[in-house]
């Protein structure tokens, strides 16, 4: 089976434009990087759990932040490496001082035989649309068109 992630899209509305709140990988692979690096809170479907109940799990896990506000399904998105990403938008304010990542084991430096433990999520910020574009993984940008289109159907 392909794998396949679900998360959701927090959005928040200021007093010019709604933003929305990404997530930066933690880990050495991603320390460097920012433009198109950014992500829709998410984490991996686990065999016999529902995308909707894989986003909440995950939400919790990753950011510490139980949901509250009404999910809306956004259409999925595939990924360059064939993941497909199930989302769902919220609109739903937390401090980003507040979220808690749990962390995962990688070798590293590679082939040093010393493990080192990561945050999953090292950042998390408040963008507005058009910034989150720009910093958002290029095949999760679908996500921020569908709601924006949303938010101004409303």
């Amino acid at each position: 089976m392909a794998l396949q992630s679900a998360g959701v899209l927090f959005y928040r509305h200021s007093d010019t434009l709604p933003e929305v709140l990404l997530v930066h990988p933690g880990g050495p692979f991603w320390s460097k990087k920012d433009k198109g690096a950014w992500s829709v809170p998410k984490g991996e479907i686990q065999e016999n759990e529902t995308p909707l109940a894989a986003a909440r799990r995950e939400i919790a896990e990753e950011t510490g932040i139980t949901i509250t506000g009404t999910l809306t399904a956004l259409t999925p998105v595939k990924q360059k490496g064939g993941k497909k990403v199930f989302a769902w938008a919220c609109l739903q304010d937390t401090d980003v001082e507040k979220i808690k990542s749990n962390t995962f084991d990688i070798e590293w430096p590679p082939r040093s035989g010393r493990m080192q433990s990561f945050p999953e999520i090292d950042k998390a910020a408040w963008f507005n649309i058009p910034t989150a574009m720009e910093k958002i993984l290029e095949s999760q940008q679908p996500l921020l068109l569908e709601l924006q289109q949303l938010l101004s159907n409303k």
